[in-house]
């Protein structure tokens, strides 16, 4: 049985150790070693049952390790990745039970999905992806290092690019193409394709000037 090291201890980092344990109770997949993070003190006055093992630059990948990214930033989540494979790292998928992957839906490495998600029919997302609790409509993909908040909802045949961060509550219409390294803010309802680079907020979703 593998071990596994979840990478970042703040609230996103416990939410996945839980995630991990209710894997571990339908099937025992891994031993749970604890957490990485750079500050040795990110648990502490914390109520939780591991600890913080080591941190991210000082340690050393072990054959029988695995690693889970709990990192909300694409740009934290590329960097981190890099310095980890430099050293041999391997990285763990994690899909939760209650999580819904459907037929001929696809995933890359280190892909985090959380309990509520989906993954419909023909949509696939790259490598170092998370999904929080939100649907992915069918024939859509998403794009390497991408982050999807809780309550998101992409309707169809949407394309996501790299190093997207979509915040809780954004809603995107069918056909629609998001640019690599955009940021859609909280509730925004995107009815165009978004420019590269962009950030875009509310109802419907404007560019914040000087943004692209």
């Amino acid at each position: 049985m593998k071990k596994i090291i979840i990478v970042g201890a703040g609230g996103f980092g416990r939410e996945l150790l839980q995630w991990i344990k209710d894997i571990n109770k339908e099937k025992q997949t891994w031993e749970i070693l604890g957490f990485i993070d750079d500050n040795l003190k990110a648990l502490e006055g914390v109520e939780i049952d591991y600890g913080v093992i080591g941190t991210i630059k000082e340690w050393q990948p072990k054959e029988d390790e695995e690693f889970a990214l709990a990192m909300g930033s694409p740009v934290l989540k590329r960097k981190v990745v890099a310095m980890l494979k430099e050293k041999g790292a391997k990285f763990a998928t994690v899909i939760h039970p209650q999580a819904i992957v459907t037929e001929f839906a696809k995933y890359g490495e280190g892909f985090i999905m959380f309990p509520g998600a989906k993954l419909s029919v023909n949509s696939e997302v790259g490598d170092f992806v998370t999904l929080l609790a939100t649907l992915i409509g069918h024939d859509t993909y998403v794009g390497d290092y991408s982050v999807i908040s809780g309550g998101c909802n992409i309707v169809r045949n949407v394309k996501l690019g790299k190093d997207v961060f979509l915040a809780a509550g954004v809603a995107i219409a069918q056909d629609l193409t998001i640019g690599d390294g955009a940021y859609l803010g909280l509730g925004s309802v995107v009815l165009k394709n978004v420019a590269p680079g962009a950030k875009v907020f509310g109802n419907p979703a404007r560019v914040v000037p000087g943004s692209k």
